[in-house]
Order: structure tokens, then C-alpha cells, then sequence
């Protein structure tokens, strides 16, 4: 799933805005901003200021974060010298990281992982040769051998350059039910997954379709579990979908643009998160380099366009809204920042941002638990 605030019982971060945030950013090791692995910083909701950008833990490719729902443990899918095709490394929380364990992600190029509600599985999304991975956490919340590793062999999509085969691009838990958003195949890929195993009912997974050549890249589900808002990377579009999360299936509801209308900028979206109001859903847009808002009908879980905001980088790869919900941290790839954008959340609207830290090819923003 995409990162989450996620509390920790004695070390929580409190919903008022009485002290700074902190947060990791996950980076990407191929850029131009010579990243040596996981940073941490903070930002403070009522001065608007970020704190020290400093490295928390040396990791190649640490990309993607993630936090367990009950334990100090932060976990980043990369490409270790042990593992170099692809990774997932767990760290200790505090004022540094402290590496404690990795495994291998028994595929290429993980891009995505998620961990269930109750912390005793882990998934990844494998996006070269498009396998999903899952773990068993032990009691300490340690991956050992993958319980179980599916590569997809078959299928493809319109877009030759970019669907040429299956890409597993995002990966989310809902109750037992894993959600695997395949960009190359435009389907989301559903298992069971027992979380005493970690591993599915039925190695043959219940499907969704996109329209062709929308790529599904990530999602995000409304407060009430009623909707969910793909966003589609090759197209760019957001899908709405109503979720039976008894079935654990999706509806197609409407897709909606996330460009201006008849823009030709070269672009393609990237993330896609709900307000915690549940009003407004938000879209990154990289090229055009801006992000898309949009207002929620709660009854009928569709989307009418409010606004297209300049981001304030190049490449917004990762965006996170902070827990008042009152401004949004988007990270640019290629421009080596992160803004600190101010969200109106009555209207939903941003406005132009108020702060820019520096970070080495920012792709993952994932708020820790206080100190």
C-alpha cells in the first residue's frame, strides 16, 4: 500500500500540529542526486519549515518504504550487494536507522511493498518481470524465504514500449485480500492470502481490467472502504471503482483526465492518495509537473476535476498529505527537492508552496512515528 500514517501506541504522532513530523524519504540510488540510501527530516505544520535533511541508513535503491502496524520497523524495498536484483531490507526506528535483516525479493526490480493489518505478511511488487512476493514475518517482524513468489508469464498491453509484458507496480492489503496493480497487463491481480502462511488460498488470482493501455500504477481506497481511485500511468487518468470489500472486487465507476483538457505536455501520473476528509482525491502528474485535485462524491464515489496545481519541482514521483490534512509533501525526482504545498481542506485546493527541502532523488515520503 502506499505509505500510511500508522500509530504506534506510547510513540504516536499526535493529530494536532503542536510539534514538527517526522519522516523518511526513500530514494532512488540511479539519479542525479547521488542518494546513499534512506533520509530522515521532519516538517513543522505551523512554521512551514522543514527540519535537517540527514542520511538515517546507507541502502542502495531504497526506494519504496514502509512501516510495520505495531512495531518500531521500517521496511524498504532496494538492490543490496547480497541481493542485486532486488531486496527487502528492515530497519530499526530511531534517531538513525539500524539495519536488522534483508531478503531477497525473489523478482526484478522491486518497486512497491505493503504489509497486512496485523503485521505477519509482507508483499512486494517486483516490476521488471512482474512477480509478486510475499513473506512471513516472524515474531521480531523478520522476512525469511519468500512463502511464495508469482511471475506472471503471459499477457500484455497495447502500449509496445511500455507493456511489452507483465509490471507489477503497487501492492495493498484489504483484510486478507492482496491487490496487485499490473501496469503491463492493465489489471489489478487479487489473491487470498492466509496470514499464518503468507501464503494464497489459490495461486490463480481474481481479476480487474483497465481500459487498454491505461497502465494501473497505484490506488488508494476512500475512508469509508466503499471506493477505490486508481491512477493510471500510461494515459493519464484516474479510474474510480466502487470495492466490494467482502469480495474484495473491484466496479469500474468513471475515469476522469488528470491533464488539462486538450493539454499535450508529454506526461504521465505517477501517485494517488484520498484526503483523510474523504473529499478530495489527489494525482501526480510528472512532465506536466503538477497535481491533479479532485472532488469526491461520497455517494457515488465518482470525481469531478477542482484544480491542476504546479507542484513546484520536476518529476512529483511521491506526494504524502500530512495527518491535519492541511498540506501536502511532494517529492521531486529530478529536481532533488520536496515542497511543502498548503491544502485548504474545506475546498480541497492547493496553493503554491510555502517550503522546499533538499533531498537526492526523492521517490518515497513516509510520516514516522513521533520520538
Amino acid at each position: 500500500m502506499k505509505p500510511r500514517l500508522l500509530l504506534f501506541g506510547l510513540a504516536s504522532i499526535s493529530l494536532s500540529s503542536a510539534a514538527p513530523l517526522p519522516f523518511a524519504i526513500g530514494t532512488n540510488a540511479g539519479g542525479s542526486g547521488k542518494s546513499e540510501g534512506i533520509y530522515l527530516s521532519s516538517f513543522d505544520p505551523d512554521t512551514a519549515q522543514f527540519g535537517e535533511v540527514k542520511l538515517g541508513a546507507k541502502y542502495n535503491g531504497p526506494g519504496f518504504l514502509a512501516l510495520h502496524p505495531g512495531k518500531p520497523l521500517l521496511y524498504a524495498a532496494g538492490k543490496s550487494t547480497a541481493f542485486p536484483q532486488g531486496s527487502v531490507a528492515v530497519f530499526k526506528l530511531g534517531s538513525t536507522l539500524e539495519f536488522l535483516a534483508e531478503a531477497t525479493s525473489a523478482g526484478n526490480n522491486p518497486c512497491h511493498l505493503a504489509l497486512n493489518a496485523s503485521g505477519s505478511v509482507l508483499a512486494l511488487a517486483n516490476y521488471s518481470d512482474g512477480t509478486t512476493t510475499t513473506f512471513h514475518l516472524d515474531a521480531d517482524g523478520i522476512p525469511k524465504e519468500p512463502a511464495f513468489a508469482k511471475k506472471i508469464t503471459e499477457g500484455m498491453g497495447p502500449n509496445k514500449g511500455r507493456q511489452e509484458g507483465p509490471h507489477s507496480h503497487g501492492v495493498y492489503f484489504r483484510g486478507d485480500f492482496l491487490h496487485d496493480t499490473d501496469l503491463g497487463l492493465d489489471k489489478i491481480l487479487t489473491w487470498t492470502i492466509d496470514p499464518k502462511t503468507a501464503k494464497p488460498v489459490s495461486e490463480t488470482p481474481d481479476t480487474w481490467t483497465s481500459a487498454p493501455g491505461a497502465g494501473p500504477r497505484h490506488l488508494d481506497f476512500s475512508p469509508d472502504g466503499r471506493h477505490a481511485y486508481i491512477v493510471d500511468e500510461l494515459d493519464n487518468t484516474v479510474t474510480a471503482c466502487s470495492y466490494d470489500a467482502k469480495a474484495g472486487k473491484f466496479t469500474t465507476l468513471q475515469t476522469i483526465t488528470t491533464l488539462p483538457e486538450g493539454d499535450q505536455t508529454r506526461s504521465t501520473t505517477a501517485e494517488i492518495a484520498v484526503h483523510p476528509n474523504g473529499k478530495f482525491v489527489y494525482a501526480s502528474n510528472r512532465g506536466h509537473d503538477s497535481i491533479a485535485v479532485y472532488a469526491r462524491d461520497a455517494a457515488s464515489g465518482k470525481l469531478s476535476s477542482l484544480q491542476i496545481a504546479p507542484c513546484g519541482g520536476k518529476v512529483p514521483r511521491h506526494f504524502a498529505i500530512t495527518p491535519d490534512g492541511k498540506w501536502l509533501l511532494c517529492a521531486h525526482q529530478d529536481t532533488n527537492s520536496i515542497a511543502a504545498l498548503p491544502l485548504d481542506p474545506a475546498t480541497g485546493k492547493l496553493s503554491e508552496p510555502k517550503a522546499t527541502a533538499t533531498a537526492p532523488n526523492p521517490i518515497c515520503i513516509l510520516f514516522l512515528p513521533a520520538k
